[in-house]
């Protein structure tokens, strides 16, 4: 009994315990309750409300049993039961489509956002963690029952799985815009994205996306009788599945490691905390100082000891008694050949000079016969302007990158862009609805404003121009990515986000009492997240511009602080035009609009706007407008030259014989010769297909006008100096002249020759055209000088003789006398009895010397300091429009956009060769993507600004069968797009494993061209049209991928410093990718290009060039100055030395006077060796061929007789006419020009007729011997032996 007592007993105990553990365990019984199953009314367009649903989960419907296992395949057991139907699970896998084209690229971040969403839509345990706040009734039409739609609910997600979800995603790159996944989808720019905010956004309702509103709750802890969703995750550098890998290093900076840091900067090279050249220069100055001056000490008091007197010059005849001889002593077989050598041109032009005086007509007729077959190649004079031909061989690594660029992907476009200001307008201040602090907005970016920049936008856009009565409008031309399914232009403009439309732009949501959206919402949005196509105010609008692409803020915006782009003080408007390769007709079309363009924004009249343009042809029209503007000022340069050179030619001996003692006809005749010779020049090489550069039109005649009218000065000075021998003819006399003065001439005229053609070896092809042209036009100078001239100055004289007057030579004078005197002009008389005695005494020439070595000194200390490169405002007019565009691209915050293209040859269908390349998931992290994104992490010091957009990472996300990107019409095989909605159209890919994987062989090529030709859509995003349609150059009928490129930004570039090295370091990482893929063996290689690379690689090998060209300058004048003096090496170190100093002491110049160096400067130091040969040479020779007995004698009487005939010659000549192009209107002329051709001319005048006597006085040549004793037998017993010492 007890025992069946007890029983029952104890039955009711177990009852009592089991109904406390169900009172204590209620989420165990409510984790199989549903809150929603099925759909049920609309919210709005396809959206629709979840029903209300509180029963069991449901048995899911076998067709929807391959959704599940795509979507959500860890609710993929038992009998799948779940809280959702077919219908919402479709639902859940099109909103997944556009997180999945930008988040899948990294599967295990993708992983945990479908888990959010699969524990939202499906999870049988939905009564855990989600709480519905808010129903409406709804009527079902079709099963006649009453329901209620969810309008609001709770979702409680854990923090540890919000928190994890977003580390994993944070870093996911988006390809195609060069920003973070996360800045197009969590409605914030990505800096401001956080894991709270970031599924706020996505639940929100305002999104456009979310049918009704998700009120995310984010706990740890259980939390009003509701626990937290919080599933386990999967780290970025953890595989999601066995199938994917870990996230790749662009897309998880765990698989990174430490972000790369730059190599630090190499240490300036100093000593004693100042720069090292300096001081190694000053210590050699020092010490230079220190020596010489003791050496002239030790001379000095060796004289006075051996009884010297005191007065003789201290040279290195010192040591002998003052009445020794030179000439004493053996003749050595050097000075034979010489003095033989110099006996022979003197000869050959003595008879050459008096033929040419006898015969004056022939002669001059063949001249000019001459002159005009060689002008004869003016009929195919071709002129260029084109700076890429100018600046560029075509040889040139960047010119054959340009070619194979604009071969494979067409031209770079051609740029129309404005910089809008708005100085009169006030700052604006947004306050956001309902609260948040102020907003400032910049002038520019007040809606009135913004409205008249719209008027000026769409006034361009309806610009008209006519070719050939064809009416040319800016759709023609333009840029347009989608076309033919979307013709809009590309206009780079803040108003596209706003659709380029008045109306967009003026929409604005609000009542009586508050505005809850407008514009100012829309465009703070629209910074953050600049593809999207529906912003998340009460506004809705798109951001996506009119042409179909993104418009990112710091292309369109400018003068903003850090990314608050609000801020902004000036709108930049971009108009993308395209180029033509090879198409002239299309390219005039461009031309004639872009005129048109100029035209209209320079006559625009706005009070309220401050407009800088700049179009693509601006450039090249504003340097032709001013060299046609600076025609007036060179031509009154060369009528100063030629005015001076006629006055001064002529020696008046007395008033009453001005008309007939003045050379103006003969110097007229001079400057003619000088022209000819540069017309011949070019019309010779225009015959060969050579054009004519600008720098040739302006250099040359200045340069052949310096060295023709030198020798024209000495000639007839000399003859007016000379006096004619006792029974000797105006032609034997003049012949006799020429026979002095022809070898100087000879001289000068062939080391500069093939100084100038051996600098024609440049790989510059301005340089290499300057010197072709300077060489053959100096000498045909010559050559006329010699022949024709001579015979002119015959006629002349002849003139002179008979008293006719100079110019009307047909009526003769009423004076009486017939000789002409030989005179000795001011000029010469001052060099002779002033000048060169004063120069060249004891306690002068030290101090000379000792000047010049300190400016040479300084100059050395300096030449590494000269800038390179050329400041493109230079090269504009004072009053260019250009100018002021150049101003203000200081408000511009991005730079060029630099393409780094893979040449044809490379495998993109197998794995290996898509990992070399590729920046996703199982890419190497040595690939071509991620070595630029590397790059980019350090953008101050590889100048990369972004990460490069990625055709092959976007195509992999595209191709996915998880995405609805890619379908095909089941019947036909045809491309789907996913904004069709036919029941035909299949995924490319089964949802296999196989099938996950990336396309490779026929399966790759087979879906390119469909991504290649997809516009995007909400559907699809990744379409490829309009980011990559010209990306990718299809070859074999689209059957294989050729060339390809991958395109970035450079940063912000301010000065040509700025050009070189972005373009040294994108090619270092071109070639850095080439050597890490593995491909350096293989015809086919990485290489950067950029627009302006074209340009500026001159300035990568500029020092070398400049080395190059005047190291080879110098080297053939010393040979030919060593041959033509008589094998007189000693002469021609001395020559050459000189000049060194002179092309040095120009390096010091430009440093001080703020020129750099480029290809215009260095044609100008080119030249300057040839003007200082004329500066050096004369004298020179003059000095080797006096038979004085001591280096100071020498070295006076050469200055004397050359001095004078130099000075004038050059020195006067030239000084006048550089004055003139002081008041030039062109920067390019004041600095390069009139700067450096008279630095050219003081250094050339001061070195010539200050330093090189002194240094001949001090270690010149000694007299050759055999020279001084072959005059005394000459001259023995005639009228000449008293005229050999003056």
């Amino acid at each position: 009994m007890g025992s069946l007592q007890g029983r029952p007993g104890q039955g009711g105990l177990g009852l009592l315990f089991l109904l406390l553990l169900l009172l204590l365990s209620p989420a165990r019984v409510l984790s199989q309750t549903c809150v929603w199953y099925g759909e049920c009314g609309v919210a709005s367009g396809d959206k629709r409300y979840n029903c209300a649903y509180d029963g069991p989960p449901v048995a899911l419907p076998e067709d929807g049993y391959d959704l599940i296992q795509e979507l959500c395949p860890g609710l993929f057991f038992g009998n799948v039961s779940t809280c959702c139907d077919v219908h919402q699970l479709q639902t859940l896998k099109n909103n997944l489509q556009l997180p999945l084209q930008f988040l899948s690229r990294c599967p295990s971040c993708f992983y945990n956002l479908v888990n959010l969403f699969c524990e939202l839509t499906c999870s049988p345990n939905q009564s855990d963690f989600l709480n519905v706040t808010s129903t409406i009734p709804y009527y079902d039409p079709v099963s006649r029952e009453n329901k209620s739609s969810i309008t609001e609910l709770q979702y409680f997600i854990g923090e540890r799985f919000a928190n994890a979800m977003y580390n994993a995603c944070k870093d996911v790159e988006a390809p195609s815009s060069n920003v973070k996944a996360l800045g197009l989808l969590c409605g914030k720019d990505a800096k401001d994205c956080n894991a709270t905010n970031w599924i706020e956004y996505m639940f929100s309702k305002d999104n456009g996306q979310t049918p009704f509103s998700i009120i995310p709750i984010f706990t740890d802890v259980p939390l009003h009788g509701m626990s937290p969703m919080n599933n386990a995750t999967k780290g970025c550098n953890e595989s999601a599945d066995d199938s994917t890998g870990p996230c790749s290093c662009q897309d998880c900076s765990i698989v990174c490691g430490p972000k790369p840091q730059p190599p630090p900067l190499p240490a300036p090279w100093l000593l004693f905390g100042l720069d090292a050249v300096y001081v190694i220069m000053w210590i050699s100055y020092m010490g230079f100082l220190l020596i010489f001056f003791a050496l002239v000490f030790g001379v000095w008091c060796y004289r006075r000891r051996h009884f010297v007197s005191e007065y003789t010059p201290i040279d290195g005849d010192a040591a002998f008694p003052a009445s020794a001889q030179p000439d004493h002593g053996k003749v050595t077989c050097g000075e034979k050949l010489g003095e033989r050598f110099e006996h022979g041109l003197k000869m050959t032009f003595t008879s050459w000079g008096a033929f040419c005086v006898r015969n004056p007509r022939p002669v001059i007729l063949f001249s000019v016969v001459f002159i005009a077959m060689c002008c004869s190649g003016f009929v195919y004079v071709r002129a260029t302007t084109n700076p890429v031909e100018l600046w560029s061989a075509p040889s040139s690594q960047a010119r054959r990158e340009k070619e194979y660029f604009d071969t494979h992907f067409g031209p770079f476009f051609r740029t129309e862009q404005l910089i809008i200001r708005a100085p009169h307008s006030q700052p604006d201040t947004y306050s956001p609805y309902p609260s948040g602090a102020d907003v400032p907005f910049g002038p520019p970016l007040t809606k009135d404003i913004l409205h008249q920049v719209l008027d000026l936008q769409n006034a361009i856009v309806d610009i008209t121009a006519s070719v050939d009565n064809e009416t040319v409008t800016l759709r023609d031309i333009c840029l347009a990515p989608l076309a033919p399914y979307n013709n809009n232009c590309t206009i780079l403009s803040v108003l596209n986000y706003f659709q380029n439309s008045h109306s967009v732009l003026d929409h604005t949501i609000g009542d009586e009492f508050f505005v809850y959206a407008d514009y100012h919402t829309h465009f703070l949005y629209c910074v953050r997240a600049p593809a999207s196509l529906n912003d998340t105010s009460f506004l809705h609008d798109p951001c996506l511009g009119t042409f179909g692409g993104p418009v990112f803020p710091w292309l369109v915006l400018g003068g903003y602080d850090g990314d608050n782009y609000n801020n902004a003080t000036a709108l930049i408007i971009t108009f993308p035009v395209n180029n033509y390769y090879n198409d002239s007709r299309k390219l005039t079309k461009a031309l004639a609009w872009e005129k048109e363009f100029i035209n209209f924004v320079k006559n625009y009249n706005n009070p309220n706007l401050s407009i800088s343009f700049s179009a693509e042809r601006s450039i090249e029209d504003e340097i032709n407008r001013e060299s046609r503007g600076d025609i007036s000022t060179v031509l009154i340069s060369y009528i100063v030259m030629f005015v001076y050179i006629s006055i001064a030619l002529g020696h008046i001996q007395s008033c009453r014989r001005l008309l007939v003692d003045s050379k103006i006809s003969l110097g007229i005749a001079g400057i003619l010769i000088v022209l000819s010779s540069v017309a011949c020049s070019t019309g010779i090489f225009s015959y060969f297909g050579i054009p004519v550069t600008l720098i040739v039109i302006e250099v040359i005649p200045f340069l052949v006008l310096a060295i023709g009218v030198d020798n024209i000065f000495i000639m007839v000075q000399t003859l007016q100096r000379d006096e004619r021998l006792q029974g000797e003819t105006l032609d034997k006399q003049i012949g006799r002249v020429l026979g002095d003065v022809a070898p100087s001439m000879l001289l000068s005229s062939l080391s500069e020759a093939v100084a100038f053609f051996l600098g024609s070896l440049s790989g510059m092809p301005a340089v290499r055209t300057f010197s072709l042209f300077a060489g053959a036009a100096v000498l045909i100078d010559f050559l006329l000088q010699v022949t024709c001239f001579v015979s002119l100055l015959g006629l002349d004289v002849r003139r002179q003789e008979r008293n006719r007057l100079d110019v009307l030579c047909c009526i003769q004078s009423g004076e009486e006398g017939t000789a002409v005197q030989p005179a000795e002009s001011i000029l010469f008389l001052f060099f002779k009895n002033l000048y060169s005695p004063y120069l060249l005494k004891d306690w002068m020439r030290p101090i000379v010397v000792a000047v010049f070595v300190g400016v040479l000194s300084f100059s050395i200390a300096v030449v590494h300091n000269v800038e390179i490169g050329l400041d493109q405002a230079l090269s504009m007019p004072d009053d260019s429009y250009v100018m002021d565009y150049f101003s203000q691209l200081k408000y511009l915050h991005a730079g060029p956009p630099v393409y780094f293209v893979l040449e044809e040859g490379h495998n993109y269908t197998s794995l290996e060769g898509q990992n070399m390349v590729c920046g996703g998931m199982g890419c190497n992290n040595n690939s071509l993507v991620q070595q630029i994104f590397n790059a980019a992490e350090i953008s101050s010091y590889t100048r990369i600004g972004y990460a490069p957009s990625s055709w092959i990472d976007d195509y992999f996300d595209w191709v996915k069968p998880q995405s609805s990107c890619c379908r095909v019409y089941n019947t036909t095989g045809q491309f789907c797009n996913a904004s069709v909605s036919d029941p035909s159209c299949a995924r490319c890919r089964p949802l296999t494993p196989e099938g996950k994987q990336r396309p490779q062989g026929k399966d790759f090529m087979r879906f390119l061209p469909m991504f290649l030709a997809d516009n995007p859509n909400p559907k699809c995003g990744k379409g490829g049209h309009a980011a990559y349609s010209s990306a990718v150059d299809l070859i074999d009928s689209q059957a294989a991928v050729g060339a390809t490129y991958f395109m970035t930004y450079h940063t912000v570039l301010k000065d040509s410093s700025d050009f070189i090295e972005a373009m040294k370091q994108a090619r270092a990482l071109a070639d850095n990718i080439t050597e890490t893929m593995g491909i350096p063996g293989h015809s086919y290689r990485v290489f950067p290009y950029s627009v302006f690379y074209v340009f500026y690689e001159q300035y990568l090998t500029i020092v070398q060039d400049a080395v190059f060209n005047l190291c080879i300058s110098l080297g053939s004048i010393f040979l030919v100055t060593a041959v033509l003096l008589g094998f007189e090496v000693w002469a021609a170190v001395v020559v050459s030395v000189t000049i060194a100093m002179i092309i040095i002491n120009m390096f010091g110049v430009m440093w001080l006077w703020g020129i750099s160096l480029n290809a215009v400067s260095l044609v100008n130091l080119v030249m300057s060796c040839g003007i200082a040969v004329e500066f050096c040479s004369h004298v020179t020779r003059a000095f080797t061929v006096s038979s004085r007995g001591s280096r100071v004698e020498r070295a006076r009487e050469a200055l004397a007789r050359m001095g004078s005939s130099v000075f004038s010659g050059i020195t006067l000549t030239k000084f006048g006419g550089i004055v003139v192009l002081a008041f030039s209107k062109s920067q390019i002329f004041k600095v390069f020009y009139f700067r450096m051709y008279l630095a050219m001319v003081l250094l050339g005048a001061t070195h010539g007729l200050i330093f090189l006597p002194v240094l001949l006085s001090y270690i010149g040549p000694s007299v050759n011997k055999a020279k001084t004793r072959a005059a005394q037998e000459r001259s023995r017993g005639t009228e000449r032996e008293r005229l050999l010492y003056f």
